[in-house]
Protein backbone atom coordinates (compact mmCIF):
# COMPACT_ATOMS: atom_id res chain seq x y z
CA UNK A 1 0.00 0.00 0.00
CA UNK A 2 0.98 3.38 -1.32
CA UNK A 3 2.02 6.12 1.52
CA UNK A 4 0.27 9.17 1.95
CA UNK A 5 1.41 12.63 2.83
CA UNK A 6 -1.35 14.23 5.46
CA UNK A 7 -2.01 18.01 5.59
CA UNK A 8 0.78 18.18 8.41
CA UNK A 9 3.32 18.59 5.99
CA UNK A 10 5.39 21.93 6.48
CA UNK A 11 6.67 21.25 2.95
CA UNK A 12 10.03 20.87 3.33
CA UNK A 13 11.01 18.65 0.86
CA UNK A 14 13.31 16.00 3.01
CA UNK A 15 10.67 13.24 2.14
CA UNK A 16 11.53 14.39 -1.85
CA UNK A 17 15.13 14.08 -1.24
CA UNK A 18 14.68 10.75 0.07
CA UNK A 19 12.72 9.00 -2.06
CA UNK A 20 14.12 6.41 -4.13
CA UNK A 21 11.93 6.10 -7.07
CA UNK A 22 10.83 9.90 -7.44
CA UNK A 23 7.53 9.49 -6.35
CA UNK A 24 6.86 12.72 -4.00
CA UNK A 25 6.16 16.33 -5.72
CA UNK A 26 4.72 19.31 -4.57
CA UNK A 27 1.17 19.94 -4.48
CA UNK A 28 -0.52 23.05 -4.01
CA UNK A 29 -0.76 22.81 -0.15
CA UNK A 30 1.77 20.57 0.38
CA UNK A 31 4.06 17.54 -0.94
CA UNK A 32 2.21 14.63 -2.20
CA UNK A 33 3.05 10.82 -3.42
CA UNK A 34 2.03 9.74 -6.51
CA UNK A 35 0.55 6.08 -5.45
CA UNK A 36 1.22 4.70 -8.87
CA UNK A 37 5.01 5.65 -8.53
CA UNK A 38 5.57 4.45 -4.38
CA UNK A 39 6.74 1.16 -3.76
CA UNK A 40 6.12 1.73 0.14
CA UNK A 41 9.46 1.16 1.23
CA UNK A 42 8.89 4.27 3.99
CA UNK A 43 11.73 5.56 3.34
CA UNK A 44 10.26 9.22 3.15
CA UNK A 45 8.31 8.29 6.43
CA UNK A 46 11.72 8.00 8.07
CA UNK A 47 12.97 11.42 6.91
CA UNK A 48 9.88 13.42 7.65
CA UNK A 49 10.76 15.55 10.84
CA UNK A 50 6.71 16.30 11.71
CA UNK A 51 5.69 12.54 11.00
CA UNK A 52 3.04 13.91 8.81
CA UNK A 53 3.74 10.56 6.15
CA UNK A 54 1.97 7.33 7.28
CA UNK A 55 0.52 4.08 5.19
CA UNK A 56 -2.64 5.18 3.30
Amino acid sequence: MAYVISDECISCGSCAAGCPVEAISEGASHYEINPDTCISCGACADTCPVSAISEG
